[in-house]
């Protein structure tokens, strides 16, 4: 990551060039960027709704990657996913062209904001994130969202505001959230992962450690009190921290009951009833995650009416739990989980659903994070009644570990393995029946397979 200040460069009338424009994080920092009279150009690799969006507003786009692209830009903005050999990379570097990380320019936008709500943690952010939406909307503070998924209430994964929030699901993958400048930070629990990039557990907790210490006087540190690697990474914190847990913590819940696998339960903030929330998404960890946005609510001073309201409102994020249809009357599910303490509380809540019998189909994402946390993939994928694995999503990644999801078949009784979606599709259009739920599961393109299975194909 360069170590250029991004700040001189965004201003009215620069130039940038947005390599992956249509991601669910850049093209709402194209519309930003736009917004602020800045003449933004991007390209991507396929046409999309978002593409065909952004090109409405007057952006020009380019599909493929190509040198020529670039044009007259004065900065090029990337993921962390587009690499130097790049063409439009190498063509910036060859041309003496500054090239940013999409984190840096999002940090150098939240400066403009007086609240700057970052989300973090390994699991949980995109609902939370669309939880404090929900929330902030219905308060009415008009702000601005960067979401990592689809929230039916945008009709998208971003929203531009006129107030003064700022609203970021914060990710800790290559470091990306140090780039922030957050005055509310929120970690809602921090677990070994992306270890492509992360040396060990420890190495991840000084990250997020670091990104906590961004918070300046008189911000906001907000941490899941139920989360040991949380509480012990903020240990010495000298900024105060507002804890939240089920039970115990500065928020926490009171008189839970359940319905039909959703939650009612109160908040309690220093001991008084703060607001009294029925949510409809289902789920323990769903407690937690509204908790989470809760404090954060409380924390830029909005009332927990607003709270109530916006809760109720919130059915779910896209790939959170997400009901894509029905299927010789099994209900058939899509979840994002990819890591197995995701997996476990999407499993654990499953089983609390009612259906005769839990069908997953599990799409595991990246050879590195199947290779480090195999035995507790195994482990976990032994839960369900049925158990199918398609091929690892590569993503980023080749595969120089010589690992497929063969492997982990092998490792659990009755697991299938399925080289590609077609076959999950007709492995599950072979195995429902009326009463069971059928989660197709992974941050890959696992997704198609059950839409394939309600579509008819």
């Amino acid at each position: 990551m360069t170590e250029m200040d991004i700040r001189p460069y965004i201003a009215p009338g620069r130039r940038a060039h947005l390599i992956g424009i249509g991601g669910v994080s850049m093209a709402p920092l194209a519309e930003v960027l736009h917004g602020a009279g800045m003449v933004i150009t991007g390209s991507d690799m396929r046409e999309s709704p978002v593409v065909e969006h952004l090109r409405s507003l007057g952006i020009t786009i380019r599909v493929g990657h190509r040198a020529e692209n670039l044009g007259q830009a004065e900065l090029v903005i990337r993921t962390a996913a587009v690499h130097d050999d790049n063409p439009e990379i190498a063509a910036a570097h060859a041309g003496h062209i500054p090239v940013f990380e999409r984190a840096q320019a999002w940090g150098a936008i939240m400066r403009n904001y007086k609240h700057a709500l970052c989300i973090s943690g390994t699991h949980g952010k995109t609902t939370t994130t669309s939880m404090c939406t929900h929330i902030i909307m219905a308060a009415g503070l008009d702000p601005t969202v960067m979401i990592g998924g689809t929230l039916p209430l945008l009709g998208a994964g971003h929203r531009v505001g006129k107030g003064d929030t700022i609203i970021l699901e914060s990710c800790e993958y290559c470091n990306s959230f140090l780039s922030f400048y957050p005055t509310i930070a929120v970690i809602l629990n921090i677990e070994a992962d992306h270890l492509d990039f992360f040396k060990d557990l420890a190495d991840v907790e000084r990250s997020f450690r670091r990104f906590a210490d961004l918070v300046p006087e008189g911000g906001h540190i907000i941490a899941n009190r139920d989360d040991e690697n949380t509480m012990k990474t903020l240990a010495g914190e000298k900024r105060p921290v507002t804890t939240f847990g089920l039970t115990e913590g500065d928020i926490h819940a009171a008189d839970l009951t359940w319905s039909k696998g959703l939650p009612t339960f109160d908040i309690v903030c220093q001991g008084a009833v703060y607001a009294h929330v029925s949510l409809s998404v289902p789920g323990l960890h769903n407690v937690k995650n509204a908790l989470a946005a809760a404090a954060s609510a409380i924390a830029l001073g909005v009332p927990g009416q607003a709270v109530e309201r916006g809760l109720a409102q919130f059915r779910g994020a896209g790939r959170r739990f997400e009901h894509k249809g029905t299927f010789h009357g099994a209900e058939i599910y899509d979840d994002y989980a990819h890591h197995p303490g995701e997996l476990k509380a999407l499993l654990d809540t499953a089983r609390t659903l009612g259906y005769e019998r839990v069908i997953c189909a599990f799409q595991p994402h990246t050879y590195s994070r199947t290779k480090a946390l195999f035995h507790d993939f195994v482990e976990v994928l032994k839960e369900p009644d049925i158990t199918l694995l398609a091929e690892i999503f590569a993503a980023r990644e080749s595969n120089d570990i010589g690992i497929s999801s063969r492997d982990l078949a092998e490792q659990i009784p009755g697991a299938r393995y399925c080289a590609t979606l077609p076959e999950v599709t007709a492995a599950l259009r072979e195995l429902a029946r009326p009463g069971d739920l059928i989660l197709t599961v992974g941050a890959g393109d696992i997704y198609t397979a059950g839409e394939a299975l309600v579509e008819g194909e």
